[in-house]
């Protein structure tokens, strides 16, 4: 009688732990999704079949990734199927399908997986998905030991837009075409598809372009220096030039290939008229200004005040009023058209310092001639030149904001990145828009406290760029395109920052930019995005742990003293905290309220606790770095 009890005791525990339905942490979350008991084991014998001979490459990328992970030889064949065979990952194309063009639907059994999209892109994000149901050694780029089961689940999906993307600056810092791959490797996985190359700055032009040779030989490489960029001491004449790189043509292709197979389209950005200091070092009479030039190595060389009129110490700036400069862009144009299939080239037209214009004499005969009332007008004449190279090319241009001063060009589409605004200007003109304000989503604001991070002029913690909505009210959906995040990288000089920086908020703009607005909860994506790290930590992709570190709100109580608020990002946090110069841990005060900080404390350390356990990093907090903030006179 024991034995019998002891029999269905065990018995009702394993059908309880079976019938538990897995908690499902998908990034970006799919439109639908239906749960059911069980899952789909995956063995030595488990074979992937494509329905069709154009998803034979998308079969052997899932084969190739499960054998890694698994260490089984995991093959796939293309072959026609009536019915879907035990132990079988099928793939198959639904042309009648009413799902959008990158949608698919997924379904899950305890016998097979069946995979369905519209075009071979559906499929691509459907796998995406497929690999994110996996245990999470499924990232794991050698064998290793793993329950490979997959829960039984039936999702339909698509996304909200058209154009989600990530910008990756290589002029500032260059970065390697292995780099670039990686990177690319990193948006797929959650679902972008489109990498906007800013290739072309005042640092460095990235870009092979055969009928101007010196833009690579001389305006690919500045000296090498390590420390703040935009702090950097003036390099000497005799500071060997030996820091930077280009892709040359082939790279390029190869680069675009390789985005091609991961569903991503590349954007390549050519930043004029200002911006150009690298192109001018390179051919100086595309100068309005006379001189010697160099490409900046990081020094100081032009004043941002916030007005936002732009002063350069240097002139570096294409001089709208030479035609030898239209006669340089149109070699530029057509060999960049060549090399990319993307519908659009990027021209940039930000940031323009236009003291020198002020003073050229070629400019004024420009403005008369043309009858060109002020320099808006002026840079409007030189960018409604560039849409006829470009079209011309077969190419759409797109452009920051900027470009809507003095007249937008006719056909041109606006990136809106100084604000929200801009963009709702652009579209209520009948151009087609890009939102990527700096608010939510610039990717190389510091993401945790300055003594944190990389000093950068402002900061964009992960909440607020989950709280990006890229259509406007008062906009007609139909005139934005979708958004993108964008990483700068002056403070970024390697692909593990790069990866820092840019997750965990690349998932929040992936999920903005994929799932359904009215899906959007912030919790419930802080439980998501933290069932991710564990997958990142696999994959060896770095991350940024700011969400768990606190928010500092100071102020000033008298003369010399300061009140400190701490503010947790994400709920459940303890945060615990010192001034007498010691390491807290869980046994030090837990923060209740806004603090007096002791007269004579020097040092304020917190760190976050969850559950008896350290979350968070410890942060150091000089009290002098607080009164400052306070506003008080030390």
């Amino acid at each position: 009688m024991k034995k019998i009890l002891l029999f269905l005791t065990l018995a009702f525990a394993t059908c309880l732990a079976y019938s538990q339905k897995p908690v499902l942490s998908l990034v970006p979350q799919p439109v639908s999704v239906t749960q059911g008991d069980g899952y789909f084991v995956l063995n030595a014998d488990t074979r992937i079949v494509a329905m069709q001979q154009s998803l034979d490459t998308l079969a052997k990328q899932l084969a190739l990734r499960i054998s890694h992970a698994t260490g089984y030889k995991t093959s796939s064949r293309v072959q026609l199927l009536k019915m879907v065979p035990r132990n079988t990952i099928a793939i198959a194309l639904s042309p009648a399908s009413s799902l959008p063009a990158e949608g698919y639907e997924l379904e899950v059994s305890s016998n097979n997986i069946l995979l369905r999209g519209s075009t071979p892109a559906g499929i691509f994000y459907g796998i995406q998905t497929l690999l994110q149901l996996f245990p999470k050694e499924i990232e794991s780029a050698s064998p290793t030991t793993a329950k490979w089961q997959v829960p039984v689940v039936k999702i339909s999906d698509h996304p909200r837009f058209g154009w989600r993307g990530i910008m990756l600056d290589v002029s500032r810092h260059f970065f390697s075409k292995q780099d670039v791959k990686t990177f690319i490797d990193n948006m797929a996985r959650y679902k972008f598809n489109l990498l906007h190359w800013h290739l072309t700055d005042d640092q460095g032009w990235r870009i092979e372009i055969k009928s101007l040779p010196k833009l690579t030989s001389v305006g690919a490489w500045r000296v090498d220096k390590t420390g703040t960029f935009g702090k950097f001491s003036a390099p000497t004449p005799d500071e060997p030039r030996t820091y930077g790189g280009f892709y040359t043509q082939d790279d390029i292709r190869e680069i675009v290939q390789y985005a091609k197979e991961r569903n991503i389209n590349i954007l390549p950005e050519i930043d004029v008229p200002g911006h150009s200091m690298a192109a001018v070092a390179s051919y100086p009479e595309l100068s309005c200004t006379p001189g010697t030039y160099s490409v900046n190595s990081g020094e100081q060389f032009m004043i941002w005040p916030s007005g936002g009129h732009f002063y350069g110490l240097i002139d570096n700036s294409l001089c709208p009023a030479n035609e030898k400069v239209y006669a340089f862009m149109d070699k530029v144009i057509t060999e960049v058209a060549q090399l990319f299939p993307f519908e659009y080239i990027h021209i940039g037209g930000d940031e323009t310092a236009r003291n020198f214009w002020e003073k050229s004499e070629a400019i004024k005969e420009l403005m008369q001639r043309e009858k060109l009332k002020d320099l808006d007008e002026v840079q409007s004449y030189f960018i409604k030149r560039m849409e006829k190279i470009i079209n011309a090319r077969g190419k759409k241009m797109i452009g920051w904001d900027e470009i809507l001063q003095g007249g937008l060009a006719p056909n041109a589409a606006v990136m809106s990145w100084r604000n929200m605004k801009h963009g709702a200007i652009a579209a209520k003109q009948g151009h087609q828009v890009v939102m990527t304000p700096t608010e939510f989503a610039y990717l190389d604001y510091m993401q945790s406290d300055v003594v944190m991070e990389p000093p950068v002029y402002a900061s964009l913690r992960l909440k607020k760029t989950y709280q990006f909505e890229p259509v406007p009210d008062s906009v007609d959906p139909s005139m934005v395109k979708g958004g993108q995040g964008n990483l700068w990288t002056e403070q970024v000089y390697n692909l593990r920052q790069a990866q820092y920086m840019v997750w965990p908020r690349g998932m929040a703009i992936a999920e903005i930019l994929w799932s359904p607005k009215e899906k959007r909860n912030w919790n419930g994506f802080v439980t998501r995005i933290e069932a991710q790290f564990p997958r990142l930590d696999v994959a060896k992709i770095k991350y940024a742990p700011s969400l768990y570190d606190a928010d500092f709100k100071v102020k000033k109580k008298d003369s010399s003293s300061v009140i400190v608020e701490l503010i947790p990002e994400i709920d459940g946090l303890s945060l615990h905290y010192s001034f007498d110069n010691s390491y807290p841990d869980e046994f030090y005060p837990a923060y209740k309220e806004p603090l007096l900080v002791p007269k004579d404390a020097v040092l304020m350390r917190v760190i976050s606790y969850r559950n008896g356990k350290p979350i968070g990093r410890m942060i150091n907090m000089p009290v002098a770095e607080l009164k400052k903030r306070a506003g008080i006179k030390q």
